[in-house]
């Protein structure tokens, strides 16, 4: 299972270049799963919903299933989040796993970069970013000494993603 980042700050598009790449990737025919680090308390369950009373009366996990989907909530109930090598551990085998977010992760990445959003690049000082998709052309970001792509070209940022991790020829 092959393993490559979308990472940058927020509303620098990491959600968009995500769905992006992942119907451009499976239009391809490569099986694909994604993984989305929050930095928030979420909740994918809505209140008063079964599943959801299930789990405020202290379950530790809830596999909730039907016919079209099947879903397992894990409460950790204060204890630390865990790593991501654990998390990935838990996904079915494909072909390639898109992970948002983990930017202090040695797996590979591409960081998405906005002009309006005023941040500095995280790819001067981490080499774990292959490459930027930018709102600006590549002239704009200097020898940043990675290939540089427009954020929406989804077809150029999957085949330089397949072709690193071997996926497909160069």
């Amino acid at each position: 299972m092959k393993i490559y980042g979308v990472t940058g700050w927020k509303n620098c598009g990491k959600t968009g270049l995500m769905e992006g790449l992942v119907a451009e990737v499976t239009s391809r025919g490569y099986r694909v799963s994604t993984v989305k680090h929050a930095h928030h308390s979420f909740d994918v369950d809505q209140s008063g919903r079964d599943s959801y009373r299930h789990r405020e009366a202290g379950a530790q996990e809830v596999l909730l299933i039907s016919g079209s989907r099947w879903a397992l909530m894990h409460e950790l109930r204060g204890a630390e989040e865990p790593p991501l090598a654990e998390m990935l551990t838990k996904l079915s085998d494909v072909d390639l796993v898109l992970v948002e977010g983990y930017k202090r992760e040695p797996h590979p990445k591409i960081e998405t970069h906005r002009a309006a959003a005023g941040q500095p690049l995280i790819a001067t000082a981490d080499q774990t970013i292959r490459a930027l998709a930018s709102d600006q052309p590549a002239e704009a970001h200097g020898d940043l000494g990675r290939p540089i792509f427009d954020l929406n070209d989804h077809d150029a940022i999957a085949t330089f993603i397949l072709q690193d991790l071997g996926l497909m020829p160069t």
